[in-house]
């Protein structure tokens, strides 16, 4: 199984976010995760669309994985597309209808990810697996702030891969959010999570091309 690593620029130096980012290439990071939080969805502000195109022009060699922790999504995914998105992943919880949301990211050059909450059950997120659906975001902390300590669901992971692999979609991605490091790595991968999102263990390690591998592995 793959393991994608994806580096959450929330925990980045913004006022040296190129150079972040050229660090993040010569180290092996395969994304760049872009977290968008309105301050009504999720209880905090962070950044939007002019940031991500500047980003996008730095970020040649990996994919913009953007997530929407907004109200209501379905309102600007043209522009995150336009702006330079890769990945678009928003939230089941969100006011957004989800069959509307997911069409209108299949109509863009973007993939599409739906992503749950820790009170949310695995189960929600089954009808949308489909040949549409390339990646499910299973979020390890409450979303809205970086740095918080994580939270196993180990059990939602494996419920998910089960579905999807019994249903004949066998390379859905499984993405964890949340207090991952190089411990809380092996349980989430063990449980059948293969894309892991990575803050701030990433950008204070004193070696970040050996951080990169822990996860990797």
């Amino acid at each position: 199984m793959i393991n994608i690593v994806s580096a959450s620029i929330l925990s980045a130096d913004l006022l040296n976010l190129e150079s972040e980012i050229k660090k993040l290439e010569e180290n092996n990071v395969d994304w760049i995760h872009f977290d968008v939080m309105d301050g009504v969805f999720v209880p905090n502000i962070s950044y939007g669309i002019p940031v991500l195109a500047q980003v996008s022009k730095v970020s040649k060699c990996m994919e913009c994985d953007v997530h929407l922790m907004i109200t209501d999504p379905l309102k600007y995914i043209r522009q995150f597309d336009e702006a330079g998105a890769d990945i678009i992943t928003f939230h089941i919880e969100s006011i957004s209808d989800t069959v509307e949301t997911v069409k209108a990211i299949r109509q863009t050059k973007c993939n599409v990810g739906i992503a749950l909450k820790p009170d949310t059950p695995a189960e929600a997120v089954f009808p949308y697996i489909n040949e549409h659906l390339t990646m499910v975001l299973v979020m390890t902390v409450e979303p809205g702030f970086g740095g918080q300590a994580f939270m196993d669901m180990s059990e939602k992971i494996r419920k998910i891969r089960r579905y999807a692999d019994e249903h004949g979609f066998c390379d859905l991605l499984i993405q964890v959010d949340g207090g991952i490091d190089e411990y809380t790595s092996g349980i989430v991968k063990s449980a059948g999570a293969n894309v892991l999102v990575s803050g701030s263990y990433l950008f204070k390690a004193d070696d970040m091309s050996s951080a990169v591998e822990k996860l990797k592995r």
